[in-house]
C-alpha cells in the first residue's frame, strides 16, 4: 500500500498568528498551551494546543507582546486552532484574532523536513506528543507548569515511560512511492506513510510516520535503497 496523496509538494510553509490580547490572556493561554505561558519572551517558545483527549492538533510559536502574546500557527490550522481556544474562553478577558503573518518560524518545507519538525501535515494524522519524538515534547511541554487541556493522558505517557506504536520519521529514497511501500510495509494500514517531501538533489527526503515494528525488521533492512531516520 502506498500513501503519498497528502505529500506536500509546494515549497513554502505559510503562517497564521493568534493574537490575544487583555488582562486575562496569560491565565487563559495557561490552561490552554503545553508551555508555561508566564516564562515566555519576545523571542517566543514552542507550545502545543491538544485536544481534551491528548491528540496535537497543531504547535505554535508563543511570544510575548504588548498586553498578551502572539501565536504563530501553520495557516492551514489557523481557523481549527481559533475554533478550539474559543470554545474554551468563557466569561475571560481576552480576545482572539487571526491574521495573515508575511512569514514564520520555519519558511520553507526543504527547511522543515531538515530540521525534523511537524507541520500541518503530520499533525492531521491525529497523534498524541510522544509520536514525534521526545525532544519535540522536551522542547514544546512543561510538566511542571500545572494543568491544562489534554495534559492527562501527555502526562500519564511521560511518566509510564510508554512506547508509542508510531514514530515520526526523515526518509531518503529514490521517489516518494518507494518511500511510501517501506513505510507501510509493518504494522496496521492508516498512519504509516509520508506526509510531507521535497526533492534533495536526485533523491527525495521528506517527513512521514511509521510503526515501530519497521525498526530492526527484515524489511527495513532489506531496503537499501531508502534511508529511514527515527526522529527523537
Amino acid at each position: 500500500m502506498n500513501e503519498t496523496s497528502d505529500t506536500v509538494t509546494d515549497s513554502s510553509v505559510r503562517w497564521s498568528s493568534i493574537v490575544a490580547r487583555g488582562p486575562e490572556a496569560e491565565s487563559f493561554l495557561q490552561g490552554q498551551l503545553s508551555q508555561d505561558v508566564s516564562t515566555v519572551s519576545t523571542t517566543g517558545a514552542w507550545a502545543l494546543l491538544l485536544a481534551p483527549d491528548g491528540i496535537v492538533i497543531t504547535s505554535c510559536l508563543v511570544s510575548a507582546a504588548p498586553d498578551g502574546y502572539d501565536l504563530a500557527v501553520p495557516r492551514e490550522l489557523g481557523d481549527v486552532a481559533l475554533s478550539r481556544l474559543r470554545r474554551f474562553l468563557l466569561r475571560t478577558q481576552c480576545t482572539l484574532e487571526l491574521v495573515e503573518r508575511v512569514e514564520g518560524p520555519i519558511n520553507t518545507v526543504r527547511e522543515q523536513i531538515h530540521a525534523g519538525l511537524p507541520g500541518a501535515a503530520e499533525f492531521a494524522r491525529g497523534l498524541t506528543p510522544q509520536c514525534f519524538g521526545a525532544s519535540f515534547v522536551a522542547a514544546t511541554v512543561s510538566f511542571t507548569k500545572g494543568c491544562f487541556t489534554g495534559q492527562e493522558l501527555v502526562g500519564r505517557l511521560d511518566a509510564r515511560g510508554s512506547s508509542v506504536p508510531w514514530r515520526m520519521i526523515r526518509a531518503t529514497g529514490p521517489n516518494e512511492a518507494r518511500i511510501g511501500d517501506v513505510l507501510t510495509s509493518k504494522g496496521p494500514a492508516g498512519v504509516s506513510g509520508l506526509t510531507s517531501s521535497t526533492h534533495d538533489g536526485e533523491s527525495v527526503v521528506g517527513l512521514g510516520f511509521a510503526h515501530r515494528s519497521l525498526f530492526g525488521s527484515a524489511e527495513l533492512e532489506l531496503a537499501v535503497d531508502v534511508r529511514v531516520e527515527e526522529i527523537v
